[in-house]
């Protein structure tokens, strides 16, 4: 672990606590190992992502018709998702091992899809280090399944329709999402942006301002170019709208309908399943949750190799480790074997 990384994780209100137990800790050699930050392989997940939304984006402006634009747009709302992946790791000090290169990337690949890093790292180390209790932000949009077909259906037309993502880009700005019927007591109170260190408070400050630059900048840029319909459509129309209930679909997948709200390896789930659904849905290995939540400080191209040396050890015996297919029942109260 780098020395940046580690001198982080020690400061009160900076730190992402891992979530393992001692009898459930791989060895310290294989731990050290899991967690080096290989540079090249970041870059090949960022050119990757940046090389498919630019082909896609290429494929539409050069034909320009639906039969080849609609697949294309709901093909970038995918990749926007992976930005999302990306911009997690970079939360997490898991793209590049110098802390100025690993926020700049990360800020640049966040932008575009409408996330300050600085303000999503505070929210996301409170889902780390509080999960399921009164200060995860998170609760809100994956407590409380299953919750049946017809209610599922309707959170995810809603956000079909656009109609969520407000929500969604507030909460990546560091307004955690509120339910009434989950938030209980002083929750509501609770502000996740003020509970980090100072240096933290204020990059996401200044971090928050970039991305409202960014997005007033952008739609000009485009109009002076000409490019202000293929912006708006291939752009902007998946973020508010296909984007959405992916986003949701895939966090009520990760804790969703879980049974043991204490056990890190029963309030988190791995998802299993065919590449082209993983490939879609679960970017750069993020259906490796459980062990995301088990040593955060692993980056994503490590996370395979994690899920096999638990598997190896036992250490994933009875967890929530589920094929997508069978998850999708659990969340709707279909009851699975």
């Amino acid at each position: 672990m780098h020395k940046n990384d580690k001198k982080a994780e020690q400061v009160p209100g900076q730190e992402f606590r891992e979530g393992v137990t001692r009898s459930r800790h791989l060895p310290p050699d294989v731990i050290k190992k899991l967690t080096q930050i290989n540079t090249f392989k970041s870059i090949l997940a960022i050119a990757q992502t940046v090389g498919l939304i630019g082909l896609a984006v290429g494929l539409s402006v050069y034909f320009w018709t639906p039969l080849v634009v609609i697949p294309c747009i709901l093909f970038i709302a995918t990749r926007q998702q992976a930005c999302f992946v990306i911009a997690h790791d970079a939360a997490h000090y898991r793209l590049f091992k110098g802390r100025w290169l690993n926020d700049l990337v990360g800020r640049l690949v966040a932008s575009p899809v409408g996330i300050s890093i600085c303000s999503y790292r505070i929210l996301h180390r409170l889902h780390h280090n509080h999960l399921y209790g009164r200060q995860d932000p998170d609760i809100p949009l994956h407590g409380g399944y299953p919750r049946g077909k017809a209610y599922l259906a309707k959170k995810l037309l809603k956000d079909l329709t656009g109609g969520t993502a407000f929500k969604t880009f507030a909460y990546f700005f560091g307004a955690p999402a509120t339910n009434n019927e989950l938030v209980e007591g002083d929750n509501k109170k609770l502000r996740p942006l003020d509970d980090t260190s100072p240096v933290l408070r204020k990059a996401a400050d200044r971090d928050r301002w970039s991305i409202v630059t960014f997005h007033l900048i952008a739609p000009v840029a485009a109009y002076f170019t000409g490019f202000l319909p293929e912006y708006l459509l291939l752009w902007i129309l998946p973020l508010l709208t296909f984007l959405q209930p992916i986003l949701r679909f895939r966090a009520i997948c990760e804790h969703g309908a879980v049974d043991d709200l204490k056990n890190p390896v029963r309030a988190s789930r791995t998802n299993t399943g065919p590449f082209w659904i993983r490939f879609l849905f679960f970017p750069h290995s993020v259906n490796y949750h459980i062990e995301h939540h088990l040593y955060p400080s692993i980056p994503h191209y490590n996370l395979a190799t994690c899920h096999k040396e638990l598997i190896a050890r036992g250490l994933l015996d009875q967890a929530e480790v589920r094929d997508i297919r069978s998850t999708a029942k659990l969340i709707v109260g279909i009851d699975v074997v």
